[in-house]
């Protein structure tokens, strides 16, 4: 099998690695803590290799795609979730963690879906990337707007944690790529496939070493995360349409603010100053629920080319 379709495959792995931490939790619970966070780092790292400098030069020539889609990320899913965690009355740990994920910028694995889907990738990545970069001011303060009514909030403790897991390892990518060029290109092809493990490792972990809870409030936590995503989706695509975007913008939007990135979720909910190992119990759910939504969208929008719709001209 290619590295390429390892990676494309990458939704199928995941639901296979929960399955099995729901079988036999021992196979994943040792990759806990540190691993957890180093795992991160490498999806990160990875995140910053595959960046140039004329992607956010992309940024200047698409702003009002770019910033529609930036303001359905940190507005749409904080409020989803939010509202979502107070219906369905969920448990205060299990509340955070959902809003937790709703605060967390778009996740790499949408550039996958926004290919598969013949959405606008180059847009993906930049909508990837400046989410990315608002998530180290904006997921500490809306969590902490948004989730201090369930439990304490440290919005500091989480804004030293995003810098941690998510700037440094970025920029580190960045810095690699255009000053030892030769390395990072030698590099780059792995870092898809790594990051597909990595996310598997840090879902099943998670999974696996909270076997029991997910077994008894597991069909609540489903339903609450389906919601959410489904959610996320639909509103990403109907946002853009309400302002005339072309169809594969609204594609890209689509796949942007339903793909939340849910590995950074599990960390933060680990080692954000968070009392209840339960927080990071939304966020190995999320992952699962939207590789499989993001999916199948993107299986029926690949049947339609978006250059032939012209209702989004």
């Amino acid at each position: 099998m290619s590295l390429e379709r390892f990676t494309l495959w990458f939704p199928l792995w995941t639901l296979l690695g929960a399955v099995l931490a729901l079988l036999y939790p021992p196979l994943f619970t040792w990759f806990r803590g540190p691993l957890i966070t180093l795992g991160l780092g490498v999806i990160m790292l990875g995140m910053g290799l595959g960046l140039a400098p004329q992607d956010f030069v992309r940024v200047g020539q698409r702003p009002r795609a770019v910033l529609l889609g930036s303001m359905a990320q940190f507005i749409v899913m904080p409020g989803l979730a939010a509202t979502l965690a107070l219906l369905l009355q969920l448990s205060p740990p299990l509340a955070v963690g959902l809003i937790l994920v709703g605060c967390c910028p778009g996740g790499t694995a949408s550039n996958v879906v926004a290919l598969i889907a013949r959405a606008d990738v180059a847009l993906s990545v930049v909508m990837t990337t400046v989410s990315t970069a608002a998530a180290v001011v904006m997921t500490p303060r809306l969590t902490e707007l948004l989730a201090s009514q369930y439990v304490p909030v440290d919005g500091w403790a989480l804004f030293l944690k995003v810098m941690q897991v998510v700037l440094l390892p970025v920029a580190l990518g960045v810095l690699l790529k255009q000053g030892c060029p030769g390395v990072a290109r030698r590099v780059e092809p792995v870092m898809p496939p790594l990051a597909v493990g990595m996310i598997v490792l840090i879902v099943a972990s998670i999974v696996g070493s909270q076997r029991a809870e997910l077994l008894k409030q597991g069909p609540q936590l489903l339903l609450a995360c389906l919601l959410l995503h489904c959610g996320g989706f639909l509103l990403g695509y109907l946002l853009p349409k309400l302002f005339k975007q072309q169809e594969a913008v609204r594609r890209t939007i689509s796949i942007e603010v339903g793909m939340q990135n849910s590995g950074l979720a599990v960390v933060l909910a680990r080692s954000g100053g968070f009392a209840s190992p339960l927080t990071a119990l939304p966020g190995a759910i999320s992952a699962v629920i939207h590789c499989m939504i993001g999916s199948a969208l993107a299986a029926g929008w690949r049947q339609s080319d978006p250059e032939s719709d012209l209702s989004g001209r």
